[in-house]
């Protein structure tokens, strides 16, 4: 990193605002998302009908890429599916699941590899947070079964698509609030008001993206010699719909500082299209540059082997598919 990058970074808030990107750009001479040609690449997109989804399908599909977009509200996805660009006259198509329902995300995964065995980019960018606890019908906590056992039994699924090419990534949209929280797996998933683990829907957001981004390293690791990168990041602070409805307050204070969504799904985008996710695996990534993990020594003591292996354990078990 450069010094101008450095002191950005170091006291977070000019990072993750839009001073980030509009910053680094400048000095670091980002090239631009539209010189980049993905004409003939084939990317599954969850999460695409809103916010930061929707805005890197939208530049994914501008610059050639065919699009694979996965919703839960069927209307809705066939909508965005149908105002995606085609510069090449790429097709897309909509795929329809709730990814935290793991019935539902075994039956697109084995249709989608049905329908295309072959597979450039799985992005996961679908999940929420929210302000009370809510279940799925097999019992698990919502945050948890959406943006961790969701996406862990999708990735399983889609191996064999994605190892077909010779450079396939699969990106992982996690979030900064992730280093706030320990890696943790007795207590991933909180609790009901009254116990000793109450839920708070933004803590129960940052224990999910933790595990994202620790387990997007044990991919990389499993799976070195697969020729998948496994690669997660962070959007900063962006003005989304989810944002609005779960953060009123913050987005309030922070106002005219938040990135746009577009700014947000940058480095996203960036990651799907640039050779430099290629020449490495399993990284965390923040405005088109790695990005330790740990910021706190609390949560540094917390990653251990021993919790690493009980996460994959966890994940293998509850989502009823052990990859190899």
């Amino acid at each position: 990193m450069g010094i101008i990058d450095s002191a950005l970074e170091l006291p977070i808030a000019p990072s993750f605002t839009r001073i980030g990107p509009l910053v680094r750009s400048r000095t670091e001479r980002w090239q631009d998302l539209d010189t980049y040609d993905l004409t003939g690449r084939r990317i599954i997109v969850t999460g695409a009908t809103s916010g930061l989804g929707l805005a890197a399908a939208h530049q994914l599909a501008g610059m050639g890429a065919s699009l694979v977009a996965i919703g839960r509200d069927a209307a809705k996805t066939d909508a965005v599916v149908a105002s995606l660009p085609s510069p090449t006259g790429a097709g897309h198509a909509a795929a329809y699941a709730d990814l935290g329902d793991l019935t539902a995300v075994r039956t697109v995964g084995e249709h989608l590899l049905a329908e295309h065995p072959e597979s450039d980019t799985l992005i996961h960018n679908a999940g929420a947070l929210l302000d009370e606890r809510q279940t799925t019908a097999d019992g698990f906590e919502v945050t948890v079964a959406s943006q961790v056992l969701g996406p862990f039994l999708l990735t399983s699924l889609l191996l064999p698509a994605l190892t077909a090419k010779q450079e396939a990534r699969v990106l992982t949209m996690s979030s900064g609030g992730m280093y706030t929280a320990p890696l943790t797996v007795s207590c991933l998933q909180m609790s009901d008001s009254g116990s000793d683990d109450p839920y708070r829907g933004a803590e129960q957001y940052a224990r999910a993206k933790r595990a994202q981004v620790t387990l997007t390293e044990m991919w990389a690791e499993k799976f070195a010699g697969s020729g998948v990168r496994f690669h997660s990041l962070h959007p900063g602070w962006a003005d989304t719909p989810g944002v609005e409805e779960a953060l009123p307050t913050f987005r309030k204070i922070v106002g005219p500082l938040l990135r746009t969504p577009q700014e947000g799904a940058d480095t996203l985008v960036w990651l799907t299209a640039d050779d430099a996710s290629l020449t490495s695996n399993g990284r965390f990534w923040h405005d088109r540059a790695p990005r330790p993990i740990h910021r706190l020594p609390q949560t540094r003591r917390s990653d251990t082997p021993e919790r690493r292996a009980k996460l994959w354990s966890w994940c293998v078990d509850r989502a009823g598919v052990d990859p190899r």
